[in-house]
C-alpha cells in the first residue's frame, strides 16, 4: 500500500455533466424576469444585481444635462457662490484665492479624469463612486472608501443646510437685508439648529415622496440659480459707491463698539480697491467665535464648496448612458463653475474693501440691484446641494448593504425599499445629518467635509493609477484624456491638501479607512465576491517583473533556501506532512504536487474541478503553497512533469519530498474532531482516502529520476504521528540528525553533502518559532577508531567530535553533539549478518531518539540495477519502522557556506 503522502488520484469520470455558464441566464432573468419591487438578489457567483439594472431599464430616464451637469453644477455652487466668496477674497486676497481655486480645480479635473476613465471602461450600475471603486479595488477597499464617501455626503449635506440657514438669518433675521428691525425669525445657536432640523426634515419628506422628481427639476432649479448669479454680476457693474451694513450676527464687530450702524465700503469697480485686495490679510472668522483665519481654513471652505463632482456619478443608476453622460456632464460642469468663480473673485476684489469682505459674508445681498435674487439663489443652491447629498448618501448606503459589505447587520436597509426608493437608507442618512448639524458653524463642518471628500478622490485616483500601472488588458477606457500622470497628480494633490487642511482630521480619516479595510478583509462576507481586485493585477505585474530580474545564473550558496515540491496522494491523510514542509521551506517556494492517473487527452480534464478544492485546503491549513496538478498515465511520468514544469523562471523546486512506500493505515485528519486540521466542510467525496497501486520498481525509479534531475530528495515516513500542537510538543525535546550512512558507513559521512544538507534542514526547522524550544542534536557514533571502516588508524572519537564541533561553529549551526553509545556492537554485525545489523540499527535509533519529534536519517541512493529495488526499500523499511516521524535525506548540491 502507498503512503498518503505519495502518489496520485485515479480520475473518476462518472456523473460528469458539461459545465454551463449559468450567469448569463441569471442576469437575463434578473433584468427581464424579476419583479421590480423588493431588494435585489445576490447571485451565486457573488455578483450583486443593483436596482438600476435589476429593476428594469425604465428607471434610466436621465440624460447628460439633467442627470449630470445640473446636479454637479448645483452641488459645486452650494453655499460657496453666494455666501463664502467674500470670505475667501477678504482673507486670502485675490492672488492666493486664485491660487487656491487653481489647486482645487487641478485636483478636481484630474479626479474627474479618473472618474471618466472608470465610467467609460464598463457598465456603471447603481452606487456611483462606490460602485466604481469597489469593482476596481475590490470589496475591502471599496467598502471602506464607500463608507467614508457615504459619510462625506452626510457631512456635505449638513454643511449646505447650515449655509442655507446662515443665509436665511442674515436675510430675514434681526437686521436682515430683506426685513429690517427685529426680522421675521429670531437668531441664536439653538434657533439655528431648529431651522436646520426643519430643513433636514423637509429634505427627508421630499426623498420619501420621491427623489426622482427632484432630479427632473434640477434643470429649472439650476436656471433659477444662474439667473440670480447673472443679476449679482450685473450689480457689480451698475451699482455705485455705497455703504453696506455689517450684519448683527457679527458679534465681533457689534460687541466691540457702541455704534450700531457699522458698515463696509462698496466702491464699484476700482483699481485701488483691486490693489488693496491683491495680497492676503487674514482676520478673524465671526461665525466661529473669532477664530483666526489661515490659509488652511480658507482652502477648507473653498474646497468644501466644490466637492460636488461626484453628484452625477451618484445618479449612475438613473442615467440612460452613464458611460457618456458622466464624462461630458461632469467636465462641462467643472469648467463652467470654475469660470463663474474666477469672474466672481475678480469682481469682488475690484469693488469691496477688506473690512466689508471679512465682516459680511453675505455682502452680495447688500450690493445687489435686486436683493431678493440673492436670497433665491442662496436658498436654492444650498438646499438643492443638501438634498442632492442626502440622495447620493442614501444610494451609496443602499449599494453597500446590497453588497452585504457589513454582513447581516444592515440587511434591513435594502428590504426597506418601495418602488425603487430606498426608504430606510434615506431615514438613516437624514438621522446622521442631524447629528452633524450639532457642530454648528459652516466653516467648522467644512474642514471635516473637505478631508473626507479628498480621501474619496484619493481612492478614485488610486484605483485608476493601479489599473494603468498594472497594464490590465481589459482596462480600455474610451475617455482618451486619461493617463497615469493625471491619476498620480490627482492622488498626490489630494494627499497633500488633506494634511494642509487639517492634519488631525487627515490622520484620523486614513486610520479609519485602514481599520475598515482590515475589518472588512477579516469579517465581511463580500470578500468572497469575484469582483476583480486591483491588488491581484498589481501583484501579478510586480511578480512578473521581479521574476524576470531573478537570474538563476546569479544564484549563490550563501542565499540558498529550500524550494520544495511535495508530491501528495491523499491530502486528507497527509495534513501533518503538508504543515511540516510549510515550516521547513524557510520562505522558499513550496509546491503541492498531485498526479491524476488518467488519459491526459481525455475530456473533460479532471483537474479543472479539483483545483478549487486544493486551493481551499491550502487556505484551511494556512500554508503558503502553490498547487500543481497534472494528468499522466503513471505517477512516475506525472512526477517528471511536475519536476520539469513546476515553478517559474529561477523559482524552481530544488528539493523533492515523497512519502514512504509502506502499508500503514490511513487517517482522516479532516474529519477527526480531535485533529487540529479538522475541517468538516471537506466532505468525504472531496479528497477521498485513496491508495495508488504501483510496484516497488516504479517507486525506486521515481527516486532515481529525482536524483538524475539533480534535485535533493527527502523520503518521509510516520508523519501521521507528528503532533505539531505547541501544548503537546513539550513532551518531545529534540530534533535529531544522524549523519551516518547506515547502509554503507564511513568516517567521512558526517562531512559530505548529504549530512550537511540534513543539518541545514534541521537548523531551518529549529529556527521556526514553534520549534525553537526543541534542542537540535547531531548524533555521533562512538568507538569509530575500533571500526573496520576507519580510513586511518589515527582517527579517534575526540578528533571526530572536534572536527564536527568546529564545522558547526563555522556554519553557525547551534546544535548539541550527542555521542551514541553501543554503535560498535551494532556495527560488528554489518558484514556478517546484514538483516540483523539493520534491525540493530533500528533499535539503536529508537533507543536514543525516542524523545525526538523528527529524526533526519542519511539516504543512500538506490542501486543502478533495478532488480535490487525491493531489497533497497526493505532495508529502508527495517531501519525506520516504529520510529517517530523520520525523514530520509539525500543531498546533491552544496547548501551551506562558511563565507561572509
Amino acid at each position: 500500500m502507498l503512503a498518503p503522502e505519495l502518489g496520485s488520484t485515479n480520475a473518476d469520470t462518472s456523473d460528469k455533466t458539461p459545465l454551463v455558464n449559468q450567469n448569463v441566464f441569471k442576469r437575463l432573468y434578473n433584468i427581464f424576469g424579476r419583479s421590480t419591487s423588493g431588494p435585489s438578489n445576490t447571485t451565486s457567483d457573488g455578483y450583486v444585481e443593483f436596482g438600476s439594472i435589476t429593476d428594469g431599464v425604465d428607471n434610466r430616464t436621465l440624460g447628460t444635462f439633467s442627470g449630470v451637469f445640473s446636479p454637479v453644477t448645483l452641488s459645486m455652487f452650494s453655499a460657496l457662490i453666494f455666501l463664502r466668496v467674500g470670505y475667501l477674497v477678504g482673507n486670502a486676497g485675490l492672488l492666493v484665492t486664485l491660487l487656491q481655486f487653481f489647486i482645487a480645480y487641478i485636483i478636481l479635473i484630474f479626479t474627474v479624469a479618473s472618474i471618466c476613465a472608470i465610467s467609460t471602461n464598463g457598465a456603471v450600475e447603481g452606487g456611483g463612486a462606490y460602485f466604481m471603486i469597489s469593482r476596481t479595488l475590490g470589496p475591502e477597499f471599496g467598502g471602506s472608501i464607500g463608507t467614508l464617501f457615504f459619510l462625506a455626503n452626510i457631512v456635505n449635506s449638513a454643511l449646505n443646510i447650515s449655509g442655507c440657514v446662515e443665509g436665511l438669518v442674515q436675510l430675514v433675521g434681526p437686521g436682515g437685508y430683506l426685513v429690517h428691525d427685529d426680522g421675521l425669525i429670531p437668531d441664536g445657536t439653538w434657533y439655528r439648529f431648529l431651522y436646520c432640523s426643519i430643513l433636514n426634515s423637509f429634505n427627508l419628506i421630499i426623498c420619501l415622496i420621491g427623489a426622482g422628481m427632484f432630479a427632473k427639476t434640477t434643470v429649472f432649479i439650476l436656471a433659477a440659480v444662474i439667473v440670480c448669479t447673472i443679476i449679482s454680476f450685473i450689480s457689480f457693474f451698475v451699482q455705485g459707491h455705497m455703504q453696506v451694513p455689517i450684519p448683527n450676527a457679527n458679534t465681533l464687530v457689534h460687541n466691540s463698539t457702541f455704534n450700531v450702524n457699522i458698515t463696509g465700503l462698496f466702491t464699484g469697480l476700482n483699481s485701488s480697491t483691486m490693489q488693496a485686495n491683491l495680497m492676503e490679510h487674514y482676520g478673524r472668522d465671526y461665525t466661529v467665535n473669532g477664530e483666526e483665519v489661515t490659509f488652511a481654513s480658507v482652502f477648507a471652505v473653498l474646497f468644501s464648496g466644490v466637492t460636488g463632482i461626484m453628484a452625477g456619478a451618484n445618479m449612475s443608476g438613473e442615467l440612460k448612458n452613464p458611460g457618456k453622460s458622466i464624462p461630458h456632464g461632469t467636465l462641462s460642469a467643472v469648467l463652467f463653475t470654475f469660470a463663474v468663480y474666477i469672474c466672481l473673485s475678480f469682481l469682488t476684489a475690484a469693488s469691496c474693501d477688506v473690512f466689508l469682505l471679512q465682516n459680511n459674508y453675505l455682502y452680495m445681498a447688500g450690493i445687489s440691484v435686486f436683493p431678493a435674487s440673492v436670497a433665491v439663489g442662496l436658498i436654492t443652491a444650498t438646499w438643492t446641494a443638501a438634498l442632492s447629498n442626502v440622495i447620493g448618501a442614501s444610494r451609496v448606503l443602499e449599494a453597500l448593504t446590497k453588497d452585504r459589505i457589513f454582513g447581516s447587520i444592515l440587511d434591513f436597509v435594502p428590504r426597506g425599499t418601495w418602488h425603487g426608493n430606498p426608504i430606510v437608507a434615506v431615514l438613516l442618512s437624514c438621522v446622521l445629518v442631524e447629528f452633524v448639524l450639532l457642530i454648528g458653524s459652516v466653516n467648522l463642518i467644512a474642514k471635516l467635509n473637505s478631508v473626507l471628500f479628498l480621501l474619496s478622490y484619493l481612492a478614485t485616483n488610486l484605483a485608476c493609477l493601479g489599473l494603468e500601472l498594472a497594464s490590465a488588458p481589459n482596462f480600455r477606457p474610451s475617455f482618451i484624456y486619461f493617463t497615469w500622470h493625471t491619476a498620480f497628480i490627482g492622488l498626490f494633490g489630494t494627499l497633500i491638501m488633506m494634511f494642509v487642511i487639517n492634519p488631525i482630521f487627515a490622520v484620523c480619516s486614513i486610520l479609519l479607512c485602514l481599520i475598515l479595510i482590515v475589518v472588512l478583509h477579516l469579517f465581511s462576507p463580500s470578500k468572497e465576491f469575484q469582483w476583480g481586485s486591483i491588488s491581484q493585477a498589481l501583484i501579478f505585474h510586480q511578480v512578473r517583473k521581479y521574476l524576470l530580474l531573478l537570474d538563476s545564473r546569479k544564484d549563490h550558496v550563501k542565499f540558498w533556501r529550500p524550494q520544495v515540491l511535495l508530491l501528495v496522494n491523499s491530502p486528507r491523510s497527509a495534513c501533518p506532512l503538508i504543515d511540516f514542509i510549510n515550516d521547513l521551506k524557510k520562505g522558499g517556494l513550496y509546491v503541492l504536487g498531485h498526479v491524476v492517473n488518467a488519459d491526459p487527452y481525455a475530456q473533460p480534464d479532471p483537474t479543472q474541478d479539483m483545483t478549487s478544492h486544493w486551493l481551499t485546503l491550502v487556505d484551511h491549513l494556512k500554508v503558503k503553497a502553490f498547487v500543481e496538478l497534472t494528468v499522466a498515465p503513471s505517477v512516475r511520468e506525472g512526477l517528471q512533469h511536475l519536476m520539469r514544469l513546476s515553478g517559474m523562471g529561477a523559482m524552481k523546486p530544488n528539493t523533492v519530498v515523497l512519502g514512504f512506500l509502506d502499508r500503514e493505515p490511513h487517517r482522516d485528519f479532516l474529519q477527526n474532531l480531535d485533529s487540529p486540521y479538522c475541517g468538516r466542510e471537506f466532505k468525504t467525496n472531496v479528497f477521498p482516502l485513496r491508495t495508488t497501486d504501483f510496484n516497488v520498481e516504479e517507486y525506486v525509479a521515481m527516486i532515481v529520476d529525482v536524483l538524475r534531475m539533480n534535485k535533493n530528495l527527502c523520503l518521509c515516513r510516520n508523519f501521521c504521528n507528528l503532533n505539531m500542537d505547541p501544548n503537546k510538543m513539550g513532551e518531545k525535546k529534540y530534533i535529531d540528525v544522524w549523519p551516518i550512512n547506515f547502509l554503507n558507513p564511513t568516517d567521512k559521512d558526517a562531512f559530505d553533502t548529504t549530512s550537511l544538507f540534513m543539518m541545514q534542514l534541521a537548523c531551518i526547522i529549529n529556527s521556526v518559532p514553534k520549534w525553537k524550544k526543541l534542542t537540535l542534536r547531531i548524533c555521533i557514533c562512538d568507538e569509530v577508531r575500533q571500526s573496520s571502516f576507519s580510513l586511518s588508524s589515527g582517527t579517534s572519537v575526540e578528533s571526530q567530535y572536534e572536527k564536527l564541533s568546529h564545522l558547526l561553529k563555522m556554519l553557525r549551526i547551534s546544535a548539541k553533539l550527542f555521542t551514541v553509545t553501543g554503535w560498535n556492537a551494532v556495527f560488528e554485525t554489518h558484514s556478517s549478518v546484514f538483516p540483523t545489523y539493520l534491525n540493530r540499527v533500528n533499535e539503536l535509533i529508537a533507543q536514543h531518539s525516542s524523545d525526538s519529534i523528527v529524526t533526519f536519517l542519511y539516504l543512500q541512493p538506490p542501486p543502478v540495477n533495478g532488480s535490487s529495488s525491493e531489497s533497497y526499500i526493505e532495508m529502508l523499511d527495517v531501519i525506520s519502522k516504529n520510529l517517530p516521524p523520520v525523514m530520509f535525506v539525500h543531498g546533491v548540491s552544496t547548501v551551506t557556506s562558511t563565507t561572509l
